[in-house]
């Protein structure tokens, strides 16, 4: 069984390593630390699961996410993250994903989750689903976050997380300028004015943690 494991620290993919290939029969496993690798690698690795973090460098685990299930349907993605939030991991699942797990679940889970999704079926954590039946249980209408493109949310996150621009711009491999034009199109749709909104936005609404 080929594993595509998609993660930028190398610590965090040997972790992923070691629980999979106790977890699943006979793994061969294939590494990415960027996006753009994942995709390049999947043509000839031929993965069976692909375990795909969400905070890439450059290109978004979600953005990648995107690609692979137009390209492969049917391939089982379980996406991670250091991050559980709901509104985030309602995204990848809304994607495609089939399964979302923060990088802080215990390898029981992780295996669980690995197991579970090969056999076709979807995971999510006990926490996290008691988070997801929360946000159901909202008011109807369409949130403001919900009118925000997937690189804009993931902007979002970080400036409510409290990066600097700078270093948003240095994670995202984009301009300084070009993360402030998303910052205002984000003030734009959500009819909000600073920084102090945005925040106490993404913390009432479970964008972040």
């Amino acid at each position: 069984m080929n594993i595509l494991i998609a993660d930028d620290h190398a610590v965090m993919r040997r972790g992923l390593r070691e629980i999979l290939a106790e977890a699943l029969p006979s793994p061969v496993f294939v590494e990415a630390a960027s996006g753009d690798q994942v995709l390049a690698l999947l043509a000839h690795s031929a993965p069976q699961l692909v375990v795909l973090n969400v905070d890439l460098p450059g290109r978004s685990g979600l953005d990648v996410l995107h690609d692979v299930k137009r390209l492969y349907p049917r391939l089982p993605v379980i996406m991670t993250s250091m991050q559980s939030a709901a509104q985030l991991a309602l995204r990848c699942l809304r994607a495609g994903a089939s399964a979302y797990i923060d990088n802080e679940s215990a390898s029981a889970e992780i295996a669980l989750a690995a197991r579970k999704v090969i056999g076709g079926g979807r995971y999510v954590g006990p926490a996290l689903a008691e988070k997801l039946v929360a946000s159901i249980d909202q008011p109807a209408g369409t949130p403001p976050h919900e009118m925000l493109s997937d690189r804009e949310h993931e902007v979002l996150r970080m400036i409510a997380a409290g990066i600097p621009l700078t270093e948003i711009a240095a994670r995202l491999h984009v301009s300084v300028k070009t993360v402030s034009t998303y910052r205002t199109r984000i003030l734009e749709k959500m009819k909000m004015k600073s920084n102090a909104q945005l925040i106490r936005y993404a913390i009432t609404n479970d964008l972040v943690e």
